[in-house]
């Protein structure tokens, strides 16, 4: 058997597209282009007393976050919110509702994961309605997100 040319992808720690999303700001580390679509990536950066999207779970894909900076508030209705901490992961399986935020007075990061990969289309879909200028309020997250299978929680 001969040895595979695939190549392994390099991400510096300022590289990587990143897009504004509200007051957040997404920074895009994996597509899914050089995985089939297997796995995304992202970082995203939540400015202190920054609310998330609304409460959602998805039907197709998994997810995980990787507390980097500060403290991320993960809501999972009828559950206790979890206060995440640097080191901190959090796994989302599909169908599992959820939602998070940043209450705290200090910037909060995170590196997330999404497979398959689809889902980083979303983040795009966004950040191209907000530079249009259209608000990103709660409908419009809604509206977007059922564009990559993914449902809100009714109130």
């Amino acid at each position: 058997m001969s040895l595979p040319k695939i190549p392994i992808n390099f991400v510096p720690a300022k590289a990587g597209e990143t897009y504004p999303l509200g007051t957040m700001t997404i920074r895009i580390m994996e597509d899914g282009s050089r995985t089939d679509n297997r796995i995304g990536a992202v970082e995203l950066i939540i400015p202190p007393r920054t609310s998330g999207p609304p409460a959602h779970w998805h039907e197709m894909h998994d997810e995980t976050f990787l507390v980097t900076k500060g403290t991320v508030r993960f809501h999972a209705p009828e559950s206790k919110d979890t206060d995440a901490k640097v080191g901190d992961y959090i796994v989302v399986p599909v169908r599992a509702p959820h939602t998070f935020s940043n209450p705290f007075d200090e910037e909060a990061r995170f590196f997330n994961t999404f497979t398959p990969a689809f889902y980083i289309n979303y983040f795009k879909l966004l950040s191209n309605m907000a530079a249009e200028g259209k608000p990103l309020s709660p409908e419009v997250n809604v509206q977007a997100m059922a564009h990559y299978a993914t449902l809100p929680v009714k109130s």
